[in-house]
């Protein structure tokens, strides 16, 4: 019996990490489709790299994304969230040369590269990031 609740822990645990907490922005999981709908909706992308196993990818997942520094910025941008563990993402990951993750990679409504941060980050810090780029895919 022990050996099944176990089992049972270990297979709940990455559905339970990776659903987002309240407040947090509208991810998509495809980056094919944030690019269309970036171009749609004329807003640059947010990809975040991450995976289920990264304790600091998911430090910013319950804590960073969904903050109240962050939330006024959410409709700004179109969000994607891509599990690095996914072969379906390895092209884009290849493409911005992730190589440690938290990787967020910003873009241009037209998909060309506006920069990136690497690590967590604080609220406010990611803020900060977000206001910057936001400024920059404006020109």
């Amino acid at each position: 019996m022990k050996k099944l609740i176990a089992l049972l822990a270990a297979l709940t645990l990455p559905v339970l990490a990776s659903e987002f907490p309240e407040g947090s922005p509208k991810f998509g999981t495809n980056y094919e489709a944030a690019l269309k709908t970036a171009k749609a909706e004329g807003k640059p992308v947010i990809l975040v790299f991450s995976a289920v196993w990264c304790p600091p990818c998911q430090a910013m997942k319950k804590s960073v994304y969904p903050s109240a520094e962050v939330k006024p910025l959410h409709d700004k941008f179109v969000w994607a969230y891509l599990d690095v563990d996914e072969e379906s993402n390895a092209k884009a990951a290849e493409k911005y040369g992730v190589q440690g993750i938290p990787h967020v990679q910003f873009l241009s409504k037209d998909g060309k590269e506006l920069g990136n941060q690497v690590g967590g980050v604080s609220p406010a810090e990611f803020a900060g990031i977000l206001n910057k780029v936001s400024e920059k895919a404006a020109k």
